[in-house]
């Protein structure tokens, strides 16, 4: 039983299709029935079916036999609803010579393509469903049932579908890496937006405040803090060139994922390598050229960490609203948003013993907050000066007497949280069907 779709015209390989259908057609054993899925055949594999189903988006429009009555019922359905045809039945022996060579099955398809860009996929559905063929089908079925007795318990153990699909997570996430990520790093466009933005704010931080780390003069606090600030709260808002990246293949994956070629894990961790991989490195060098021009104090390992794991945070978080949005425009407007209101509970813009009540209970979930304290914490931990009022500058900021890598850990956390997010956005929400 063949099923070409009507919404799907991609070629076959014919020589490919040829051979299944011949094969499949002489070597099975009487009484077992093969279903496949064939995209437009040629005349001579879509004449070795017996049956076919015809759908449009979905709902059956035709099940039958092939040949003249299959095309005769889709004639009749066309006359019945006063549709024009694309030429006339090229199985009739009225049709002439030329229309004789015509492949019935593209003849059909490009019927029922044309019905349903004009809106008529819905009724030629009602009108078979109430044909007297469908009758018939569902009389034939039945009476098969009823010959054909249960299946042993042996095969019925093997038809069950135990899993989402029979590849291997690993070997799924070997081909994704081995063709998607290679030709990823070769395209210019995807490795710009991810490394043209970084190295253009890493080049601006950097020239700004080159040379201030080292200078504990108090009119040079602010400008270390609003650096340390502003280092940790670009790579949040960076976290828009990889909305991209969920929204257009949107297509693409829930074919994919129809067909079966990788779980959802498998594809969300092909993605996680192909950006944190390159990332790794330029974090390296961007956090390595800003520590030590601009003379910042404390731990370099601590400072790169806290600068690798914002970025981890913001493209987990870009995948996970690309994977709630609808469309690339409410992605692009509702990530900068939510990251808008990070900044105010950060600790920098407002200290945190400042906050009203009724809002402080945000700067707690806010991956922004423990990344600021901790970049705080390993620039003033070894020199705390006096601040406003005699208080010391970590006090003034509510930040003294934590730790840095604690506070590193609550941002390898939200990293966590939200590629568990991500994955369940893109395993449970379903913007389109195949």
């Amino acid at each position: 039983m063949g099923t070409p779709f009507a919404n799907d015209r991609l070629q076959a390989y014919v020589p490919l299709a040829i051979s299944f259908s011949s094969n499949a057609t002489s070597s099975v054993p009487a009484g077992v029935t093969i279903v496949a899925t064939i995209h437009s055949p040629t005349a001579y594999a879509f004449s070795l079916f017996d049956s076919l189903t015809m759908l449009i988006r979905g709902k059956v429009v035709y099940f039958g036999q092939t040949g003249p009555a299959a095309t005769d019922y889709i004639t009749n359905l066309h006359n019945q609803h006063g549709d024009s045809l694309l030429g006339p039945n090229p199985q009739q022996p009225e049709a002439g010579a030329a229309s004789a060579k015509l492949n019935p099955a593209e003849w059909m398809v490009d019927l029922f393509t044309q019905a349903d860009r004009e809106g008529r996929g819905a009724a030629y559905a009602d009108a078979y469903n109430a044909s007297s063929l469908k009758q018939e089908n569902v009389k034939a079925t039945d009476a098969l049932a009823q010959m054909c007795p249960d299946l042993p318990t042996s095969v019925q153990a093997e038809l069950v579908t135990r899993h989402e699909t029979v590849t291997p997570w690993w070997w799924g996430l070997k081909t994704l890496v081995k063709y998607r990520t290679t030709r990823n790093y070769s395209d210019g466009a995807f490795l710009g937006a991810r490394i043209g933005e970084k190295l253009l704010t890493g080049l601006l931080i950097l020239t700004l405040y080159i040379g201030i780390g080292d200078d504990f003069a108090p009119d040079n606090y602010i400008n270390m803090t609003a650096v340390l600030f502003m280092w940790v709260t670009m790579p949040a808002y960076g976290a828009a060139s990889y909305v991209p990246a969920i929204v257009l293949e949107r297509s693409l994956f829930t074919r994919e994922r129809n067909d079966g070629l990788y779980r959802v894990v498998t594809y969300l961790a092909a993605k996680m390598f192909d950006e944190l991989a390159i990332n790794l490195i330029v974090s390296v060098v961007i956090a390595a050229a800003a520590f030590y021009a601009i003379q910042l104090q404390g731990s370099f390992l601590l400072f790169w960490l806290i600068y690798f794991f914002t970025l981890a945070v913001g493209i987990v978080l870009a995948y996970f609203i690309a994977a709630l949005s609808p469309s690339m425009d409410v992605a692009n407007a509702a990530l900068p948003t939510y990251v808008s209101t990070l900044l105010f509970f950060g600790g920098f813009l407002i200290t945190f013993d400042k906050m009203p009540p009724w809002w402080k209970w945000y700067s707690y979930i806010n991956p922004l907050r423990y990344a600021w304290t901790a970049m705080m914490l390993n620039h003033f931990e070894s020199q705390n000066p006096s601040f406003l009022g005699g208080e010391t500058i970590l006090d003034y900021y509510g930040v003294a007497g934590q730790n840095k890598w604690h506070n590193l850990g609550y941002v390898v956390a939200f990293f966590v949280f939200f590629l568990v997010c991500a994955w369940a956005a893109l395993r449970f929400k379903q913007h389109q069907k195949r």
